[in-house]
């Protein structure tokens, strides 16, 4: 080691010293003499020696850190950094719990939907089904009742509302049993008009569950379904 420091000392440091311009910034000029428990790692002869010839090298150098500072930037940045990466990574991580919390679980969506078979349901009969914890009015009309429905003048209603509103198939009538006055369950066929007739307040409703005499402001309310198949009724 001690041969090669004399050898570049004796052979290149003329030619460096010769080839390099006077304006090129010595590698000195950036402190690198650091010590280290006395010793010294870069002499001045070295730093010297190796410094580059245009000056672009020691441009981009950093100042030395004082010896004597003791802020140990360095850990300080590094911790920051790390404990900025962890909250970010915690806010994320609690984002998720939140919203998959807020989102309806598997027997909720299940209990959303009604599937309803009506295949079993003959003409001019009417059935209850559950719904949500409501019950549900589901009656099949015969040709007359839909006729009979139609043939209501709009104008005469307390609640203006077409059949052909509240019905997806004229077949079909699918209304919830509650009533719109107080929220007692009506009874099917029955009332002066064969729809609905409410024994709380005597609301009656008729065969397209239109309110047509009695306390109660709002026809009976249709809830959102759809067809499946021809047999096969899904409400919700």
């Amino acid at each position: 080691m001690l041969a090669r420091t004399l050898l570049r000392r004796t052979f290149l440091a003329p030619r460096v010293a010769k080839f390099a311009p006077a304006s090129v910034r010595s590698f000195s000029q950036i402190p690198v003499v650091a010590e280290r428990q006395g010793k010294e790692l870069v002499t001045q002869g070295e730093a010297d020696l190796f410094s580059s010839k245009d000056g672009y090298f020691e441009s981009y150098q950093l100042p030395a850190i004082d010896a004597q500072d003791k802020s140990q930037r360095n850990f300080v940045y590094f911790l920051s950094g790390g404990s900025r990466v962890f909250y970010a990574s915690a806010a994320r991580l609690a984002l998720i719990k939140i919203v998959s919390s807020l989102s309806a679980s598997a027997d909720v969506l299940a209990m959303s939907n009604t599937e309803v078979d009506l295949s079993n349901i003959d003409v001019g009969r009417n059935v209850t089904v559950k719904f949500r914890g409501k019950p549900v009015f589901i009656r099949r009309r015969s040709q007359e009742e839909i006729d009979a429905a139609n043939a209501v003048p709009v104008s005469e209603l307390r609640d203006p509302e077409e059949d052909s509103v509240r019905v997806e198939r004229p077949e079909w009538l699918i209304v919830l049993g509650v009533c719109t006055h107080l929220g007692c369950v009506p009874i099917p066929n029955a009332g002066a008009y064969g729809g609905y007739f409410c024994p709380c307040h005597g609301s009656h409703y008729d065969i397209s569950g239109r309110i047509r005499k009695g306390p109660a402001p709002l026809n009976l309310e249709v809830p959102k379904y759809t067809f499946a198949t021809d047999t096969k009724l899904i409400i919700g």
